[in-house]
């Protein structure tokens, strides 16, 4: 599989037999992205939560690609009545084999709403995503703080790939993101939800001098490795 990363928290997957997944899709307002939501090609969409910040285009994107939607229930559901055609709505712990691989849905200490019309909807609890598929396993942490339990998908997953939000502030710090990827037992972490506003501003390549050797790398935007 192919891997890109296009700022903030946005990722896009190209796997093996062409299949396309989009993750956080915050492109319209986000000033760090390679991407234009007009051009965007993809199969499956993948939403961490309910903030602007990370449904961003979703709704356009998954019209115009007849994409499939995965996300907690309330956005699933909230993207049907905006007209959106395929979801498949998941839940904390859950897991499903899709085309593509195996995506499980874990925990996330964050909040999740979306302002339509003046109006705060409440969108579901905040989740991560374990994505198991080609024989690599890839952690999308979401916007998390650190919580003890991340020991937990450290024991029963075998993370090749983890992408962890050091923006503090809203999410987990630097400091905290470090104690993080230990507990996950990552082979490579990579650091995501930062410098898109000033208040979540940090030095990537600082964070990475504070992981074990060859664990780190910061990914730059339009950057793409393979697994």
């Amino acid at each position: 599989m192919k891997i890109t990363y296009h700022g903030h928290s946005v990722l896009s997957l190209i796997m093996n037999d062409g299949q396309k997944l989009l993750f956080d899709p915050f492109i319209t307002g986000n000033s760090l992205t390679d991407l234009t939501p007009e051009k965007v090609q993809t199969d499956w969409i993948l939403v961490t939560h309910g903030h602007s910040d990370h449904i961003g285009d979703m709704l356009p994107i998954a019209k115009r690609n007849d994409a499939t939607i995965i996300s907690i229930v309330e956005i699933c559901n909230f993207a049907e009545k905006n007209g959106v055609n395929k979801t498949h709505g998941m839940n904390i712990g859950g897991s499903f084999d899709f085309p593509f691989g195996q995506v499980t849905m874990v925990h996330a200490q964050h909040s999740s709403g979306y302002e339509v019309e003046g109006q705060m909807l409440y969108m579901g609890e905040a989740a991560g995503f374990i994505l198991q598929a080609e024989g690599k396993t890839i952690y999308h942490a979401g916007d998390t703080s650190y919580f003890g339990d991340m020991a937990f998908l450290g024991e029963n997953f075998d993370i090749d790939l983890a992408f962890l939000p050091i923006g503090d502030n809203f999410t987990m710090g630097p400091h905290d993101a470090v104690i993080a990827a230990k507990l996950l037992k990552a082979k490579q972490v990579v650091p995501i939800h930062y410098n898109t506003f000033p208040v979540i501003n940090q030095d990537p390549e600082a964070f990475i001098t504070l992981l074990p050797k060859n664990i780190g790398k910061v990914m730059h935007v339009g950057e793409t490795i393979e697994l």
